[in-house]
């Protein structure tokens, strides 16, 4: 397993700001939270301080590349074609409240489709990456998804949506429709984290309504490389400015869509 330079500054990048979080956890009594959209939409110091070294590093290994970030937005870079994508702290609730389940994730695109990415999780101690043609990886294994076929014995993960977002009414409807048919539903509280679940087999599949970019562009090379397929909920080629996306194997997918579609 040999990393291309730009995955090892991805990983550095992600490792920096992840050593940054697992300090931040440290003293959550003390960080300072706001509110963004809503008043379960939450951002703290954490997060910024988090993206600001993200973007140091990455500006560092390839200074014309753009930068989308959660925190602050996009800048557009001397080179039209690639963009970085980046969720410097995925899981804010999770973090704030404790929980380990928090991520830092990385991705590269180029023309709006992900090329690279990095997902890395602190306090768990993984570093999950994939690059197109060289395969998705964590912690130097290489990763393949789950072999599983029947719906009937699978554990899908999703994304709820929380008092500030849409879609409520639709992921009633989807909850309906799939627990009598899967063996279990889970919830992480990050979606990148439940992406490099299924890279992994831990999960066979991971829907979610309502996203953005940076919630969806590392998982989705991930699942790629590790050999499942990633669309939109309604099966389309995924749209990393969509807002949705199914991550799963393709022994499910089409089930899962006939599912969701409704």
């Amino acid at each position: 397993m040999t990393q291309s330079p730009r995955i090892a500054a991805m990983i550095a990048a992600a490792t920096l700001a992840g050593k940054g979080l697992a300090a931040d956890v440290r003293r959550l009594a003390t960080l300072t939270v706001r509110t963004k959209s809503g008043p379960t939409d939450l951002v703290s110091e954490a997060d910024v301080r988090a993206e600001d070294t993200v973007r140091a590093a990455l500006r560092a290994a390839e200074p014309g590349y753009g930068f989308l970030g959660e925190e602050g937005g996009l800048v557009a870079g001397s080179d039209p074609e690639h963009v970085w994508i980046v969720d410097p702290l995925d899981g804010t609730t999770n973090f704030l409240t404790g929980s380990p389940l928090f991520a830092v994730s990385i991705a590269l695109a180029k023309d709006g489709v992900p090329i690279a990415g990095v997902t890395h999780v602190p306090l768990m101690g993984d570093t999950f990456w994939a690059e197109q043609g060289a395969g998705a990886w964590r912690n130097g294994e290489r990763l393949q998804i789950s072999t599983r076929s029947a719906l009937v014995q699978s554990v899908l993960a999703v994304g709820i949506p929380h008092a500030d977002k849409p879609c409520h009414g639709a992921f009633r409807t989807e909850m309906a429709r799939l627990t009598p048919r899967v063996a279990g539903i889970r919830r992480l509280g990050a979606g990148t984290i439940d992406m490099a679940w299924v890279a992994c087999g831990r999960f066979d599949a991971y829907w979610e309504q309502s996203l953005c970019a940076w919630d969806m562009a590392a998982g989705a090379i991930l699942v790629r490389e590790a050999g499942g397929v990633v669309t939109d909920t309604l099966g389309a080629p995924l749209d990393l400015m969509g807002g949705s996306v199914l991550a799963t194997t393709p022994a499910l997918h089409a089930e899962l869509i006939e599912a969701l579609r409704a």
